[in-house]
């Protein structure tokens, strides 16, 4: 119902357990499996460019657009630690300066069985919130 597609291409279990969860969460408006949407952030490894596709784009109900972007990791190498770095140290703070798509925020959800406090977490930080 939250999303534009009814049907979600996932690349594990775990991203279909995800999509579940923000399909159903209060706090979301609409959300979106980043799939051939041409969604990409720029990073480097090792001094190489590559380009990084997160999985999914959500938009939280907040005053103003805000977008929080995922990643879903079981298994976080290397590359996935250059990943999240790029997009908390270098993406977000640049989108959010330039002021014209909105707030954007980033997290990676790492507890594969249950996502929903994680979740939770994650967009009350986000949004500034404190738990009850």
């Amino acid at each position: 119902d939250r999303s534009h597609i009814n049907w979600i291409i996932t690349d594990s279990d775990w991203e279909a357990k995800l999509a579940a969860v923000i399909e159903e969460h209060p706090a979301v408006l609409s959300y979106t499996k980043n799939h051939n949407l041409g969604f990409e952030v720029p990073y480097l490894r090792e001094g190489e460019p590559h380009m990084y596709r997160p999985d999914f784009l959500i938009r939280l109900d907040a005053p103003e657009p805000t977008t929080l972007v995922i990643e879903v990791k079981g298994y976080r190498g290397h590359d996935a630690m250059l990943k999240a770095e790029t997009m908390r140290g270098k993406w977000v703070p640049a989108v959010n300066r330039l002021g014209t798509h909105g707030r954007w925020g980033f997290a990676e959800l790492r507890e594969v069985h249950d996502f929903g406090p994680a979740m939770d977490a994650a967009i009350d930080e986000f949004l500034g919130k404190v738990p009850a």
